[in-house]
């Protein structure tokens, strides 16, 4: 019996764990299949969660890179399909970087201080303890759009989901991310800042990382990585 108590916890382990195989840009998909403008992340077969944040896996979690390249207009709304549902409290956060000039975005791995954040999330007001996040419990990420002053270029578009359930010890958080290859167009003029680095944006110890979640509110939770980009964006 306790072997068997095992096995279905490790099943339940498994199946809660989840990838972000396909971005979707104002409703309609932009890759037709898994992986083809989404670099295949490592856990695109066994689903686990990158827990270390000095890991270079905390920038895309790479397995490789994608064939093809997203066409993505400044102001539109995105999210990603979740291979699973999204069931682990926490928030989802996305990242642009624009790709150097000289470079291409079919093979640039996003090094150095490049990234900045457009989106962040906290609990939902009215939830217990911290446990009820936006889009939690659907088959998607949670819904996002790239700032309408976003210069026009090549990018990588990152998505993290951060679990918390376990994230009341150090290394306990698991990130479940991916990044895209996109050439945003009718952008404006803006200067995306501040511009930090994957990994190094994140200490283990951070608030947003080490939470214990029965103590978080919508208005206590500090979602961990730099300020959003543009200043004053709503989480």
């Amino acid at each position: 019996m306790k072997i068997l108590n095992c096995l279905l916890l490790a099943s339940t382990a498994v199946q809660a764990h989840y990838t972000f195989p396909r971005l979707v840009v104002n409703g309609k998909p932009a890759e037709d299949k898994d992986w083809t403008v989404t670099r295949m992340t490592k856990n695109a077969q066994s689903k686990s969660g990158v827990t270390n944040v000095a890991s270079p896996d905390i920038r895309c979690y790479q397995a490789s890179n994608a064939p093809q390249v997203a066409t993505v207009p400044a102001g539109a709304t995105i999210h990603y399909v979740a291979s699973q549902q999204v069931n682990h409290p926490g928030p989802t956060q996305y990242y642009l970087a624009k790709v150097p000039e000289g470079s291409s975005v079919l093979t640039w791995d996003g090094s150095g201080a490049v990234w900045f954040k457009f989106h962040t999330e906290k609990p939902l007001a009215g939830g217990s303890g911290g446990q009820s996040w936006p889009a939690q419990n659907l088959y998607q990420s949670a819904n996002a759009t790239i700032p309408a002053e976003t210069p026009n270029g090549d990018y990588l578009l990152r998505v993290e989901q951060i679990a918390l359930h376990l994230a009341q010890t150090v290394n306990g958080a698991q990130f479940y991310l991916a990044c895209s290859q996109i050439t945003i167009t009718g952008g404006g003029s803006g200067t995306p800042a501040p511009l930090v680095a994957l990994p190094g944006a994140y200490k283990s110890n951070d608030p947003g990382i080490l939470v214990n979640l029965g103590a978080v509110s919508s208005t206590t939770y500090v979602p961990p990585g730099p300020p959003l980009w543009p200043a004053g964006a709503t989480q």
